[in-house]
This record gives structure tokens, sequence and C-alpha cells, in this order.
């Protein structure tokens, strides 16, 4: 028999967020089996910014996006924003 694929939760935290006259999409989820939630911002171009680190509750993911635009601003969150790359 197959496993199935496991769900994904979406929080209800998760929403559009405009200000500063930026859109993003935020989005807040975890996989039904794991308690950790993910945090991610789409802007307008379709960009993803995902963290790397997980956090224990939907909540505490909403509390870091929102130090984040406090501390950085939403135009941090625009394509050609200070952006780490990947090492290659």
């Amino acid at each position: 028999m197959d496993e199935r694929e496991p769900n994904l939760v979406t929080s209800s935290l998760s929403r559009r967020v405009i200000r500063d006259g930026i859109t993003v999409e935020l989005c807040i989820y975890r996989i039904e089996t794991n308690p950790e939630w993910s945090l991610e911002v789409v802007n307008i171009a379709g960009t993803s910014i995902v963290w790397d680190d997980l956090f224990s509750s939907d909540e505490a993911a909403n509390e870091e996006f929102l130090r984040t635009v406090t501390e950085e601003g939403m135009a941090s969150f625009q394509d050609g924003a200070k952006i780490v790359p990947f090492r290659r």
C-alpha cells in the first residue's frame, strides 16, 4: 500500500499584507505530522522569501514577520532588496 503525502496545514494568520505601498502574501504553514511552523513571504513579483528556522507556533512565526517589518521595513521583501545568495 502506498503511503499518502501528509497534508499541509495553513494558519489562519496567513494573509495578504499591504503596508507602505507594498503588497506581500504572508504564508504560515506546517506539515500535519510536524508541530513546527514555516514562515514564507511572497512578493508581488512572485519571489518567495522563506525563513530557515521553524517556529514553535503560528503566533511566533507571525511575530517574526512583524518584527522584520518593524526593523527592516516592507521594502526588504521587494526584488532587489538585500538578499543573501546561496553559496555555489
